[in-house]
């Protein structure tokens, strides 16, 4: 059974070696390779035989290879695959050119051979601008409550300073008053006092006499 099962599979395999010449000599035995261009700097190329113009379906084995217009700079070797964005004969590379003038070139080796060449203009892409952040304004001071407070406060702190300064007159005028008294008291004692003095001692001289 065993023997049955690996003799099978080896008979598929010869028959798909020989299937596969025989479709690949029905499309023709070279493929055309047109470099159409270049997307954001990959190379983009289309991939036909070269006999009916279908697009290759199997595997495309290629390298691209790329050098500057004065000859300073190379890119490459890259490989081609497919190109899902264009059409089936579109293929394209992973790796973008810089920007700049260059001659590329595509070698196809599988499934036949192809060739295509073109000079691919990369531009610069100007970096997007940066819009500025709108920077928002101071909003207008808000009058605080405290000014009418301290307006008030100071006007009782006057209010208070002129009370304490109206009392502290009027003690100036009962202190001068109070003084003049004293004096006044002062003055009749001591002449009532001197009076005394004078009776008593002519009521001595009066008693010696």
């Amino acid at each position: 059974m065993r023997i049955r099962i690996v003799f099978s599979a080896a008979l598929a395999a010869l028959g798909l070696m020989f299937l596969l010449p025989v479709a690949a000599h029905a499309h023709g035995d070279t493929v055309k390779v047109v470099v159409t261009g270049q997307r954001e700097g990959h190379v983009t190329a289309d991939v036909t035989w070269e006999n009916d113009g279908d697009a290759v379906e199997e595997a495309v084995a290629a390298t691209v290879n790329a050098v500057s217009v004065d000859g300073s700079r190379t890119m490459g070797p890259w490989r081609l695959v497919r190109d899902t964005a264009a059409a089936p004969a579109g293929w394209t590379t992973a790796e973008a050119l810089p920007p700049g003038s260059w001659k590329v070139s595509v070698d196809v080796g599988f499934p036949s051979l192809g060739h295509g060449d073109l000079e691919v203009a990369v531009p610069v892409v100007d970096p997007a601008p940066v819009t500025p952040t709108p920077v928002a304004s101071a909003p207008a001071p808000v009058p605080s409550a405290a000014a009418p407070v301290s307006s008030s406060a100071s006007a009782s702190a006057a209010s208070s300073a002129q009370g304490t300064t109206e009392p502290a007159a009027d003690t100036d005028g009962y202190a001068l008053w109070w003084t003049t008294a004293g004096v006044a008291v002062t003055a009749v004692a001591g002449a009532a006092v001197g009076l005394l003095l004078r009776r008593r001692r002519r009521v001595r001289l009066d008693r010696l006499n």
